[in-house]
């Protein structure tokens, strides 16, 4: 099928901030508010007593809505193995320009106890496991 997207070109040299040079106005690497997805990932995350705790291994856009839902945060491990994954409530998450990483509001304790997964795993192909996350962290809408 046909489409009307332009060929791909070198837009700007890697990590810059500029705009497209096109002049379209369009933000495609950072801008003072908004974030590439592939610059937030790889971030790291800190407790509120800036501990390093770990990095963002992604986040999850609701669908329906185009919100991000919730920032998985990768933990221990050493070269990618023995890593355990902790998704998170997206507000849970801000952002440190001290730290020039996010600061995660949520104690060491809590966060030990909080749904996980491991490497390879994919715990949202379970309809349930966001309802367990937004339950855990007290999110959770009540049905009218």
């Amino acid at each position: 099928m046909p489409t009307d997207l332009p060929n791909e070109r070198p837009i700007r040299p890697a990590g810059t901030l500029e705009l497209d040079p096109k002049g379209e106005g369009v933000a495609i690497d950072e801008t003072p508010r908004l974030i590439a997805s592939d610059k937030v990932e790889g971030t790291a995350a800190y407790d509120a007593d800036g501990a390093h705790l770990g990095t963002v291994h992604n986040f999850m856009v609701d669908k329906v809505s185009g919100q991000v839902a919730y920032a998985v945060l990768s933990f221990g491990g050493f070269l990618g193995l023995g890593e355990s994954y902790h998704p998170l409530p997206w507000r849970s998450l801000r952002y440190s320009v001290e730290l020039g990483g996010y600061v995660v509001d949520i104690d060491k304790d809590t966060l030990a106890r909080a749904p996980t997964h491991g490497a390879g795993e994919d715990p949202f192909a379970d309809p349930a496991f966001g309802g367990r996350l937004d339950d855990y962290y007290g999110g959770r809408r009540s049905a009218i």
